[in-house]
């Protein structure tokens, strides 16, 4: 239940609100009554290792170059996850799609807690199909997810358009979380070559940004179906410029690092990120992109994050 600040100070005594108010600032509970801007950060040393010990004087946000106080903020672990699970099941990705599922069944049985998160499934080649429409259910999501396949032959003689709608996936997904809350992210396995999407990654970009969606890409690629130096050094760019614009994260599976290891490192990130608001100090005259700058006071931590929001008149 959301409500005001006079609402909340008229229905408790002056002492218990003046703690709950703290109480609500440590857990990022935002009000309805301000445009409170939002960021999920996860900081890291310069090794990698994640730190999770931080507070918010530990912080300092720059929105278009200017200052800004941090009204909101909580390192809580349990916070609810919206998530988007999104599969290529292009051709180029036939002989890796029992790994991904095997993978997925993993994760889902690892992160979901049906009692506080949503996840949906997609599917993305010559078309774009939404498997499962959110939902808090493990058994509805597994029984989509075991339909999840490449197209048939049939399919495949009746193709008109591209291969692969990658960018098209994206908006499409970006429409389900644009009303969301929580945390939201999208996790995409594919080779990161988009055949014939009608739009652009910019576009896609745009879309998630406006979303407030994290983008996580997993680059999963069989080696030798493009043939040597084709297709996937422009799909590993394509997912790295895709999920550091969103403030996600890019892996790449190998022999080093497996696809559930991968889905491990992930589930670890959403449970370490920092959540942080503001409420910015220049009105909006004019919907626009703002640029978005976060930082930690002490030297050589690295913080991944958006670097851009879409301030909505």
């Amino acid at each position: 239940m959301r409500f005001s600040r006079r609402e909340f100070l008229t229905s408790v005594s002056c002492v218990a609100a003046s703690d709950l108010l703290a109480r609500a600032q440590d857990s990022a509970t935002f009000t309805t009554s301000v445009k409170v801007v939002d960021m999920l950060a996860v900081v890291r040393t310069k090794k990698g290792e994640i730190i999770s010990n931080l507070s918010k004087d530990d912080f300092t946000i720059l929105e278009n170059g200017h200052t800004q106080a941090i009204r909101y903020f909580s390192k809580e672990t349990d916070l609810p996850l919206t998530i988007g699970l999104m599969v290529d099941t292009s051709m180029s990705q036939v002989k890796l799609l029992d790994a991904e599922r095997t993978a997925t069944f993993h994760f889902l049985d690892h992160v979901l807690r049906e009692d506080k998160d949503y996840v949906f499934l997609m599917q993305f080649d010559m078309a774009v199909m939404m498997r499962q429409a959110l939902t808090p259910s493990r058994r509805q999501l597994e029984e989509k997810l075991s339909l999840v396949d490449a197209p048939t032959r049939a399919e495949l003689a009746l193709q008109t358009g591209g291969g692969t709608l990658l960018y098209d996936a994206v908006i499409e997904a970006a429409k389900t979380m644009k009303d969301q809350r929580n945390r939201k992210a999208l996790i995409i396995m594919t080779d990161g070559v988009d055949t014939g999407s009608d739009q652009t990654l910019a576009s896609a970009i745009e879309a998630a940004q406006r979303s407030d969606t994290l983008v996580y890409s997993i680059l999963f690629s069989d080696e030798g179906y493009y043939g040597i130096g084709f297709g996937e050094p422009d799909g590993r760019k394509i997912l790295q410029h895709l999920s550091r614009e969103t403030g996600g994260g890019f892996f790449e599976v190998s022999k080093k690092l497996s696809i559930e290891a991968i889905f491990g490192l992930i589930e670890q990130e959403l449970r370490s990120q920092y959540s942080l608001g503001f409420v910015s100090d220049q009105p909006v005259r004019v919907s626009e992109f703002r640029t978005l700058q976060l930082a930690t006071r002490e030297k050589g931590l690295l913080v991944q994050t958006r670097d851009r929001y879409w301030a909505q008149r």
